[in-house]
């Protein structure tokens, strides 16, 4: 049984409403704050490594006796590159 053409002119409309308030949330999304993973000489070999690989050598620096502890707060450790992204070249 073929759908009216009023039918379809409402889930057309409503589809189109549905894809602009989308559109309106993401362009309205806060920038990015989180802080990427540095290039400097300590880790630029992570740069290339792929992510799960990575991680594996983050918490050798960064736990709470390591040379860089964790702020009190801070999200799980084994995702790190999950939030400081990697820079590409």
């Amino acid at each position: 049984m073929p759908m009216s053409s009023k039918k379809k002119l409402l889930y057309n409309i409503v589809f189109l409403l549905f894809c602009g308030g989308l559109l309106l949330f993401l362009f309205n999304a806060p920038e990015e704050t989180t802080k990427k993973l540095p290039m400097d000489g300590i880790h630029t070999k992570f740069q290339t490594m792929g992510k799960k690989e990575a991680e594996k050598f983050c918490e050798e620096c960064h736990n709470p006796q390591g040379e860089v502890p964790l702020p009190a707060g801070h999200p799980p450790k084994y995702r790190c590159i999950f939030c400081h992204k990697q820079i590409r070249k």
